[in-house]
């Protein structure tokens, strides 16, 4: 019972937003703690606080009255369902289960499957939207993805810097600080003072491919380079497809929207070719020595289909590699089954990827950040998916 009711609330959420309510898929979480506050054994309780969940204005009220009364029915007392189909605004039939309040003898209800719902909706629901492709999303399922994506917890992984500082078991002698504690009251033991390297953000340099070919993946790429930015401070963020456009003051706007529309206003190739070659010479000669320094961690996001010459895409990624401390390569397509990195672009990049892994879901890039969290001190070979 409690996973139909989870997956109802979710139609209901929906069905909302298709009328015109102010909505969001996190909604369906919201009305299941609604549920638990006040159960489902009074219908009046459920009505007022699942309208206090998803109505902001007096003229939305109607709206959801015929909403609720089509989901929920006309009864009290317990929860039972029926197979129906919804006729949502537009004219899209959607076949589903729906719950009813129905008249019952007793108002026993199975409190445990109020309880279960924080999992079934909170997590079973986020948990599927994660592991899907970011192609396959609808607009409803985008916009949650994006706010997962901004809430996202992540620091990468620090380097030692060339500045030391005190320590109490330090990688060498403080020499100053011992010499200094000579004069106090333990200046005849001559005890030592350490000192070891002061940690640093790493930089990350993010290299995104906005082709045609990348057009369904594009914009959560975006969203999840404006979070990354937000996180990690040190980011210097690249998109190309013909040519190669430095967005990194644009997408250092707070709104992840707002960042999007300047860096599209800056972009004048998106949907069009890739040379990844001439674009990451274009790097390497423009920009590498400005953005590099203190062992970087190059990250390319691109499927890797060139029509360059692939002569200088190898050549120059070579350079690029060079300039890096690690060189990670995101492909959505490497996650598929049977996917093999056979296009002419992905067999001239490889030799020189320290990392080649998929990036077609919140899954997938919840691995790269796992992985930035944890880059070593010191490069190794190709990590494939």
């Amino acid at each position: 019972m409690s996973e139909t009711l989870a997956q109802n609330l979710v139609h209901f959420s929906r069905y909302l937003r298709a009328t015109g309510l102010g909505v969001v898929p996190r909604t369906a979480r919201d009305l299941m703690e609604a549920a638990r506050a006040v159960g489902l054994a009074d219908r009046g309780d459920v009505y007022h606080a699942f309208k206090s969940v998803t109505v902001v204005r007096h003229a939305e009220i109607p709206i959801f009255d015929e909403a609720f009364d089509l989901f929920f029915g006309s009864g009290a007392m317990v929860m039972t369902t029926v197979e129906g189909v919804v006729d949502l605004p537009g004219g899209d039939d959607r076949p589903v289960t729906v719950p009813v309040l129905r008249r019952v003898g007793t108002s026993e209800l199975a409190d445990e499957s109020v309880d279960d719902l924080t999992g079934t909706v909170g997590g079973s629901y986020a948990e599927r939207l994660a592991a899907r492709d970011f192609a396959d999303l609808s607009a409803l399922d985008q916009e949650e993805v994006r706010r997962m994506l901004a809430s996202m917890v992540w620091r990468a992984a620090d380097a030692a810097s060339r500045r030391w500082r005190p320590a109490a078991r330090g990688s060498r002698p403080d020499l100053r600080r011992t010499f200094r504690g000579l004069v106090g009251p333990e200046g005849d033991l001559m005890p030592l003072a350490y000192a070891d390297r002061r940690p640093r953000r790493r930089p990350l340099v993010i290299l995104a491919d906005v082709s045609g070919s990348m057009e369904r993946y594009t914009e959560m790429f975006l969203h999840f380079v404006h979070a990354a930015q937000g996180r990690l401070g040190r980011v210097e963020a690249f998109v190309f497809a013909t040519r190669l456009t430095r967005i990194s003051r644009e997408i250092r706007r707070r709104d992840a929207a707002a960042a999007l529309r300047r860096v599209g206003a800056v972009v004048e190739d998106w949907s069009g070719g890739t040379r990844i070659g001439e674009s990451l010479q274009e790097f390497n000669r423009e920009w590498s020595r400005r953005v590099t320094r203190g062992g970087a961690i190059g990250l390319v996001i691109s499927d890797g289909w060139d029509t360059g010459d692939t002569v200088v895409l190898e050549r120059e990624m070579a350079r690029f590699k060079r300039s890096m401390h690690r060189v990670i390569w995101l492909n959505p397509l490497a996650g598929r089954d049977g996917y093999a990195p056979e296009t002419r672009g992905m067999r001239a990049v490889l030799p020189h990827v320290d990392d080649f892994l998929p990036a077609a879901s919140l899954v997938d890039l919840r691995g790269v950040v796992r992985l930035l969290e944890s880059v070593p001190s010191h490069r190794r070979g190709v990590v494939t998916a």
